[in-house]
């Protein structure tokens, strides 16, 4: 009985710092992706397109207005990612914010992709893929109880 009891203690404790890990983890990862959509977004949102064409040349012709829009729905998922987290007010909020994010970068990487912009490709996987986890773990396996 004393074996058992051992190791029903020891998975117990297991579980709780893979748990703590995971919920660490997602934090760091929504923090960083925050701080990358909220400086990309704010830039996009409020920068002369002349300036943005001269380093993104993907904002000329057509894409020029939509750059505002796009600019807009990052700063707005950037903050999805944390705010709703972090107060506990419908956390539910959070993976919703990152599928957003995910579909935004989806969206790109098509966009670099008919532009023959296949250099781009690294960085919207990457961000894409960090807002995908982010939607993954805070629905299923680490979501954020609401106030209660």
């Amino acid at each position: 009985m004393a074996t058992t009891t051992s190791r029903a203690i020891h998975q117990g404790s297991v579980g709780e710092t893979e748990s703590k890990g995971l919920r660490v983890g997602l934090w760091v990862v929504q923090g960083l992706l925050a701080a990358t959509f909220l400086a990309a977004g704010l830039m996009k949102a409020t920068a002369p397109l002349e300036q943005m064409e001269a380093s993104m040349p993907w904002v000329s012709g057509a894409m020029g207005p939509a750059v505002r829009v796009i600019g807009v729905v990052e700063v707005l998922g950037a903050l999805g990612l944390i705010l709703p987290a972090a107060t506990r007010i419908k956390p539910s909020l959070t993976p919703l914010a990152a599928i957003g994010l995910t579909t935004v970068m989806a969206l790109a990487s098509i966009t670099h992709l008919v532009r023959g912009e296949v250099q781009m490709l690294p960085v919207t996987a990457l961000l894409g893929g960090l807002a995908a986890l982010v939607a993954w773990g805070r629905s299923r396996k680490a979501p954020i109880a609401p106030r209660a």
